[in-house]
């Protein structure tokens, strides 16, 4: 029988790369889109509680197991956190599209970059690499960078102004790190504009995600 996997975003701009990446990565699987747009919104407005909206999230997490999800994909790094909550309360399991890639961050390197557009994703983000971290006992450097002026032209639909501004300011942080993180899986295709050896110096969370949610859905 076909598995179900539901994805749940927080912007319709990470539905069809997801379902793409799915395809490439799983192969024949029913996917369920969940979307709600007004989550980022309102984490910028309350300075990214995310309890204000876990209630909400759960709600989510639910639907996706009564419509028969054999997996549920937290496709925001902004409300990653909310797994932790959300897992005892559902039987599905639930998969951060982050987490993979900060493991696999933490295990390459000692000097790590991390990249956000939205500071809501960029705090959470650094909270999940130093814990890791410290699970390993690995002391590790980190350099956070916040390009906020490429969120602004986003939401503005300039969607190449936003890569250009991205693509420069991810470009300069590599030449001080190991590797980059990138903190968000929208930006995943501006690394895809760069060469191969360029792109060898960041770490996306999208493939990562999918490989944990490939190797949950077979067990």
């Amino acid at each position: 029988m076909k598995k179900k996997l539901a994805i749940i975003h927080t912007t319709p701009v990470t539905i069809e790369p997801l379902k793409d990446l799915a395809a490439r990565m799983i192969g024949d699987c029913e996917i369920i889109n969940l979307v709600d747009d007004s989550i980022l919104p309102q984490l910028g407005q309350n300075g990214g509680n995310i309890q204000e909206i876990a209630d909400r999230w759960e709600s989510y997490a639910k639907v996706a197991e009564q419509l028969g999800a054999d997996c549920i994909l937290n496709a925001c790094s902004s409300i990653g956190e909310l797994v932790t909550y959300t897992q005892p309360k559902v039987s599905t399991p639930i998969v951060r599209i982050d987490e993979a890639m900060a493991e696999y961050a933490v295990n390459k390197a000692e000097k790590i970059g991390v990249a956000a557009t939205l500071e809501t994703t960029l705090k959470p983000t650094l909270k999940l690499l130093k814990q890791k971290a410290a699970q390993k006992n690995k002391n590790i450097e980190f350099e956070p960078i916040l390009v906020a002026s490429a969120y602004q032209k986003l939401i503005a639909n300039d969607k190449e102004g936003h890569d250009l501004d991205l693509a420069t300011a991810l470009m300069d942080l590599a030449e001080k790190v190991e590797i980059v993180v990138l903190a968000q899986a929208s930006m995943a295709r501006v690394v895809a504009s760069f060469t191969t050896e360029e792109q060898k110096r960041f770490v996306t969370s999208p493939e990562l995600g999918m490989e944990s949610v490939k190797r949950t859905l077979q067990k």
